[in-house]
């Protein structure tokens, strides 16, 4: 008696004999080692915030309690290493493979607050970012310095404040000096950056920037329309984006189709209607008609009969 059942395929039941492929490059690789990872570190965390938090105000924890939570995290670190090493071979890029291990939200602040910090090194240094090849270059942070030094400078009356109030507790006082001190250094961090990453008008792309968390390119060819305009009140409104800088905007583009101007943790932000804010006003807004103007490419002389 003849079988007629179709035969399986041998290791697998996918017909292509149970080979394992690897993931390509850039591809997203999920598991179920992966999600286990990111669920310890979720519980770690705040439980090791819980445990720093009641050693600065002083409680006592059992040592074997605050031995256990420190091998906890020590376990999640080599954890983590041991995962980007495997992702690493697996084809992803360095990037990619931080990407499948921290959220993508996490990720962009901790970008955020390392590229203040580079900006003030860039600051001292006078050394603005992006500018190599522009053919405009814009500042635009000048009518907020007053502001954001005025700030600094509080922030450091009240660290001085602090470290006199609290000088009898040296941890409270330790913990607090370094977020203090982290705050001054933020607020210059601003600023610095403001200066750093001035607007450019590189070829065909308008290139708009505020601090370290708003880099917008913005080609010519979708501006419909772009004029001088001081505005002092900007309302939030679907489908705008307002780079205010000292609470004005000097400068309205119109564009013809949305770009995407990304907030701050990721989340897409389709945008038509761009106020921004500039040192020198006019320059911008001639660069930008001369720009939308320029004449097109000669085709050449007329061949001749």
């Amino acid at each position: 008696m003849t079988d007629t059942r179709t035969p399986r395929p041998p290791n697998g039941g996918d017909g292509t004999g149970g080979a394992a492929t690897e993931p390509t490059a850039g591809a997203p690789v999920r598991g179920r080692g992966l999600r286990l990872l990111r669920g310890v570190a979720y519980a770690v965390l705040p439980a090791e915030l819980v445990f720093f938090v009641c050693l600065t105000a002083g409680v006592r924890m059992p040592g074997g309690v605050l031995l256990a939570g420190e091998l906890l995290v020590l376990g999640v670190l080599a954890g983590e290493g041991l995962a980007w090493v495997r992702l690493r071979r697996r084809g992803l890029s360095a990037r990619q493979a931080l990407a499948e291990l921290v959220p993508e939200p996490v990720l962009r602040l901790i970008g955020h607050e390392l590229r203040l910090m580079a900006s003030l090194g860039r600051r001292v240094a006078r050394r603005p970012h992006g500018v190599a090849g522009a053919d405009g270059v814009f500042p635009h942070a000048r009518d907020q310095a007053a502001l954001m030094y005025g700030f600094a400078f509080v922030c450091l009356v009240e660290t001085v404040g602090m470290s006199y109030l609290l000088a009898e507790w040296p941890l409270v006082h330790a913990v607090f000096l370094v977020l203090d001190v982290y705050t001054v250094l933020f607020v210059l961090g601003l600023h610095a950056a403001s200066v750093t990453r001035p607007h450019t008008l590189t070829g065909n792309v308008l290139r708009l920037r505020q601090a370290a968390h708003v880099d917008v390119s913005v080609p010519v060819d979708r501006i419909a329309a772009v004029r001088r305009e001081l505005c002092f009140s900007h309302g939030k409104a679907e489908g705008e984006l307002n780079l205010a800088v000292g609470s004005q905007t000097s400068v309205t583009i119109e564009l013809t189709e949305p770009v995407d101007a990304p907030r701050l943790l990721g989340a897409p932000r389709p945008v038509r209607l761009i106020r921004l804010h500039a040192d020198d006003p006019e320059a911008l807004y001639d660069a930008l008609r001369r720009a939308r103007t320029a004449p097109s490419p000669s085709p050449g002389p007329l061949p001749t009969a």
